[in-house]
């Protein structure tokens, strides 16, 4: 990729993000990092990544529930690198309930990771990018912007809400050298998803492997999971002049769940 580009990708200290992120450095993009956790943790994923890629590898511990927060990062990323082109808003957090129990704030909560802060993050960046004659929105969307499942009002809405803000976002950037898609996966094997599986088993009485292919697959027809890496490099894809011509899509990486 190279050229100096720069990207900023949210929610990127683990799991999917991390791996986009991964993806990204190891094309000679230099990164923005965002998210929480441990202190030396985070200092020891920028650094190693800086150190294996080359590239430029910045932090950022912006809420992304506060639109002040996500202006302040884009600042620094702005002053860090001398330009944004490429965002990948990929954080956010999921609620469970039905809808007649949902807890106002957790409701509201969600909204503003999952869905306010793409837009947020979205009009700080594209002036510049229409500017440049090119960029990239890479929305780390979801199955559940598809399809629904129950209990998941919430997060199903918001989802629903990136892949549409989506294709809205292509038609304005079609003319300018600006593509925005949305990368839709179904279950991804992460940290976050590895731990909740013993527990799982323990309460259904069920071995590990039986969890993953009975419950956490059920809906995956390929009875596989979706890896990080598989969606970094779709993202790296996306990034390339042999995607130039696929913007306001909706990419589902779920092994035909959405196919059903």
């Amino acid at each position: 990729m190279g050229d100096d580009k720069a990207a900023i990708i949210t929610g990127s200290t683990s799991g999917i993000g991390l791996g986009v992120a991964k993806a990204l450095a190891g094309s000679g993009m230099n990164v923005m990092l965002n998210g929480f956790g441990d202190a030396d943790e985070i200092e020891s994923i920028r650094s190693g990544l800086a150190s294996e890629t080359g590239v430029d590898v910045r932090y950022s511990g912006a809420d992304m529930s506060r639109p002040e927060a996500i202006e302040a990062m884009v600042d620094e990323a702005r002053a860090a690198f001398g330009r944004i082109d490429v965002i990948v808003p990929n954080a956010g957090i999921q609620v469970v309930s039905p809808v007649e129990d949902f807890p106002l704030d957790r409701f509201e909560l969600l909204m503003r990771i999952n869905l306010f802060s793409v837009f947020h993050l979205t009009r700080l960046v594209f002036a510049g990018m229409k500017e440049r004659k090119w960029g990239r929105v890479i929305n780390i969307a979801s199955a559940h912007g598809l399809v629904a499942s129950p209990y998941k009002s919430a997060y199903v809405a918001a989802k629903h809400g990136v892949v549409g803000f989506t294709k809205s976002i292509a038609l304005e950037g079609a003319e300018h050298g600006v593509t925005c898609n949305s990368i839709c996966p179904g279950y991804v094997l992460t940290p976050l998803v590895e731990k909740q599986i013993p527990d799982t088993a323990k309460a259904r009485g069920m071995t590990e492997e039986q969890v993953k292919r009975d419950v956490l697959l059920a809906a995956q027809p390929t009875k596989e999971f979706a890896t990080v890496q598989q969606i970094g490099a779709l993202a790296v894809f996306l990034c390339s002049d042999a995607a130039k011509q696929i913007t306001g899509a909706a990419l589902p990486v779920d092994g035909g769940w959405t196919a059903q």
